[in-house]
């Protein structure tokens, strides 16, 4: 059982306390420094006034690359799954013979 850990989380100037496995920590220290980059990439490049509206394009930016890792994969998945039975057949033609 991991051993909790307090820590605090600053994203868009906000500090956010949690108490997290030991585990989690790097991941999610990791996390908020991409956001804060994400945030403020945003902020550079498209007329923003509002925090609430650069979050939420960061939410949609980081949803949609999950999103498309999980298509990625489920494709990847499938190809894969067509050589293994393409394989099966060659190596049960072989013993066949």
């Amino acid at each position: 059982m991991d051993e909790k850990l307090k820590i605090k989380i600053s994203i868009a100037d906000r500090v956010y306390p949690l108490t997290v496995d030991m585990s989690q920590e790097e991941g999610l220290r990791s996390a908020s420094k991409k956001i804060d980059v994400m945030i403020k990439q945003f902020e550079e490049n498209y007329a923003v006034r509002d925090k609430q509206d650069v979050l939420a394009m960061c939410a949609l930016q980081f949803a949609s690359q999950a999103e498309q890792k999980q298509i990625d994969n489920a494709i990847n998945g499938e190809e894969t799954m067509e050589r293994i039975n393409k394989l099966n057949s060659l190596l049960d033609q072989y013993l066949e013979d």
